[in-house]
């Protein structure tokens, strides 16, 4: 194995154990000695391959917003129209907040996110380009659903406002405050497979018809 190889799969394989601690601890886990620990390799080995601990964490997210725009990707690509492809990508999204909590809260972390706070040939840098393809598709399709004959010159403002909205009622119920405040009984609280709970569902719906008006029957 050639070193410049060797030197790859060392970096994915810490990129992977910080995946995996992630998914299963939180953020709050995302040490440097304990992603070297679960990767097998010395506390001192990232810093070979991540200049900071920023850069490493920033990897980590930039695999969820990977494995998120996966799933957007595959669940619009089977509906027709925009708005239907909007309301897939809604629930997609706020149902990765519930199925991969710990991978959502790094994603949107403000510290990764802002590029003026890393070097620019760092990892960290690149993150928040990693939201842009997300938000673009969002974008285009509230520009579809909401297009009216006067026109309507800034779709993107009301798609940030849309997946503030989202973002919100994601961050609001993982949290639990949204259940308590619904009084939604603990039951009732986590989805089936990739389905929301039927309460947060409605939640989604209520959002999506207050930006964009509610669905044609």
């Amino acid at each position: 194995m050639s070193q410049e190889t060797d030197t790859s799969s060392l970096r994915e394989r810490l990129i992977d154990a910080g995946v995996e601690l992630v998914l299963s601890e939180g953020t709050a886990a995302l040490g440097l000695r304990e992603i070297a620990r679960r990767a097998g390799v010395s506390h001192g080995a990232p810093r070979r391959y991540f200049p900071t601990h920023h850069s490493l964490l920033s990897a980590i997210a930039r695999r969820g917003f990977a494995d998120l725009g996966a799933r957007v990707a595959a669940i619009t690509e089977e509906t027709a129209t925009p708005r239907a492809r909007l309301d897939a990508l809604a629930r997609t999204y706020v149902g990765y907040a519930l199925e991969r909590r710990g991978m959502f809260e790094l994603m949107f972390r403000h510290d990764l996110l802002d590029s003026e706070k890393h070097e620019p040939n760092e990892a960290g840098s690149r993150l928040r380009e990693s939201t842009l393809p997300l938000f673009g598709l969002l974008t285009g399709l509230v520009a579809h659903c909401r297009a009216r004959a006067d026109g309507d010159d800034r779709p993107d403002v009301a798609a940030a406002a849309l997946w503030a909205n989202l973002h919100g009622i994601a961050q609001l119920w993982t949290s639990e405050s949204l259940p308590l405040a619904l009084g939604t009984p603990a039951g009732e609280r986590a989805g089936a497979g990739r389905l929301l709970p039927a309460p947060l569902d409605a939640l989604v719906t209520a959002a999506l018809d207050a930006h964009l008006g509610p669905v044609n029957p």
